[in-house]
């Protein structure tokens, strides 16, 4: 039964990174990589248990910490961009030539 749960964990990894190649807006690319995220402590959770090793469980709670500074300075770094581009799709986003 916990095997369905190896799937879940890759099936959130891919479709995190699926959704990081294929969408166009940076709002959508940075849930995207916290799906990603998800599906990794999801797998270190399930890893933990099976070896009995509690370290791991540690470790994925400061993965979550990690992470939520991660979309606090994502989404402070996207307004800002809009503010100067007024828009937060990749296409029509250049800053390297500028």
């Amino acid at each position: 039964m916990s095997s369905i749960y190896y799937y879940l964990s890759a099936f959130l990894f891919c479709l995190g990174l699926l959704g990081t190649i294929f969408k166009k807006d940076l709002i959508s690319i940075l849930l995207c990589l916290e799906l990603m995220m998800g599906g990794v402590s999801l797998l270190m959770i399930l890893m933990s248990r099976a070896t009995g090793v509690l370290e791991s469980q540690l470790i994925v709670f400061f993965m979550i910490i990690i992470s939520a500074c991660e979309v606090a300075i994502g989404l402070s770094l996207i307004i800002a961009l809009y503010r100067k581009k007024q828009t937060i799709y990749t296409d029509d986003i250049k800053i390297i030539t500028e």
